[in-house]
């Protein structure tokens, strides 16, 4: 194996200095919101909320490894590389889930390849996942350059996975680079709801006098008093003649901007699929009904993670010796009814797609003496010994 980090680029190569970005971009203003850095996004719910659901439930899928396809099809032993693919101790979700949140939020996952196999074909058993903005790319004569923290990374060392495509570029592009509009807007909405309460954006109440006029420090002086009667002293507040206070109320939708905040909501996790939006509850002006319901988890599969799953798996069949591939077990995503599974069982053993230990394994039971073979329903032979 190559080194992990080669030479720095020649002088025909662009040069460019790294500047590691800060770790939080902080701001309190609601009016600027700087998306520069993609975890800034995360600051809106429905962003969190949609990386977390497809990264989750992309992570924690069983999978297997197989060799062969139909008749041919073999389940082989999951190797122990691809238990924890990073070869830190994390396991294989945790590494799942940086995969995934790098998709997501930049588009582009790059890593490392640590370790290979002693095969021939040298697949790579241990690839560490970086972050992406500690990369920068740029294009030479003789191809891509890759550098990360300023050190660059050989071509046969790289790891480089992009989604969202497009003819021409080396890189993925960004959800949240082109969203930036609709993301921003629900941030600074959220920052303003905040600051109208906690920065004084508006009086708490007007206290007015309307037979006596006030000098500048007379109306210091009532203020003062007014306020530290206030604060937690229980003391009964005298006004005296005149004096009247006035509370000022604002509506909670005028001060938060309700609607808009649920519109840019939807939005957001519009963005990262269809089927999102509906999961996780945020209105999108269509009516639920019982049907829409249940079929709620084939949507988001079906439209939305089942393109992120052949994507995991393209990778993780990269690290397994050649003629043997991933998949993923699609079916624990959809957690049917007991109804609904009992019926599937039914028409399995009907047409003898499956035996009865097989649908027994499925349930979590034990299997019987006379399971094995495919039966369509014709009455078990009576055995003396139970199962």
């Amino acid at each position: 194996m190559g080194m992990l980090f080669g030479p720095r680029a020649a002088n025909d190569m662009e040069k460019r200095s790294f500047v590691p970005p800060p770790m939080f971009a902080a701001t309190s203003s609601f009016d600027s919101v700087d998306l520069s850095r993609a975890e800034t996004s995360l600051q809106k719910v429905a962003v969190w909320s949609s990386i977390d659901l497809l990264g989750s439930l992309g992570s924690e899928l069983p999978f297997d490894v197989y060799r062969g396809y139909g008749a041919n099809k073999v389940e082989l032993p999951i190797p122990p590389w691809l238990q924890d693919p990073a070869a830190d101790g994390h396991g294989v979700q945790d590494w799942l889930y940086q995969l995934y949140s790098s998709w997501f939020l930049r588009g582009n996952a790059y890593g490392i390849v640590r370790d290979r196999s002693s095969r021939g074909d040298a697949f790579p058993t241990a690839i560490e996942l970086l972050h992406p903005d500690h990369m920068n790319v740029w294009m030479s004569k003789d191809g891509p350059v890759f550098s990360y923290m300023g050190e660059q990374i050989e071509a046969a060392d790289r790891f480089h996975s992009r989604a969202y495509p497009m003819a021409g570029h080396v890189l993925g592009m960004s959800p949240i680079e082109h969203h930036a509009a609709t993301i921003g807007l629900g941030i600074a909405v959220t920052r303003f709801g905040q600051q109208w309460f906690t920065d004084g954006a508006h009086p708490g109440g007007m206290l007015t006098n309307s037979e006596v006029e006030l000098t500048p420090d007379t109306a210091q002086t009532a203020k003062q008093r007014f306020m530290a009667s206030l604060r937690g002293t229980r003391e009964p507040l005298v006004l005296g003649k005149g004096w009247q206070y006035q509370q000022i109320q604002i509506a909670p939708e005028e001060s938060q901007f309700l609607e808009t905040n649920k519109f840019t909501a939807a939005e957001c996790a519009r963005i990262f699929g269809p089927g999102v939006a509906e999961v996780l509850g945020y209105d999108t002006g269509g009516s639920m009904t019982y049907a829409n319901v249940e079929s709620r988890s084939t949507h988001l599969l079906v439209y939305s993670m089942n393109r992120w799953l052949n994507r995991a798996e393209r990778v993780m069949t990269r690290m397994l010796p050649r003629g043997q591939y991933v998949k993923f077990n699609r079916d624990a995503l959809l957690q049917s009814t007991t109804l609904t599974r009992f019926q599937a069982h039914e028409i399995a053993l009907r047409n003898e797609w499956a035996t009865i230990n097989e649908i027994r394994e499925v349930e979590d039971m034990p299997p019987v003496s006379w399971g094995d073979t495919p039966t369509g329903f014709s009455k078990p032979p009576t055995t003396s010994g139970g199962i």
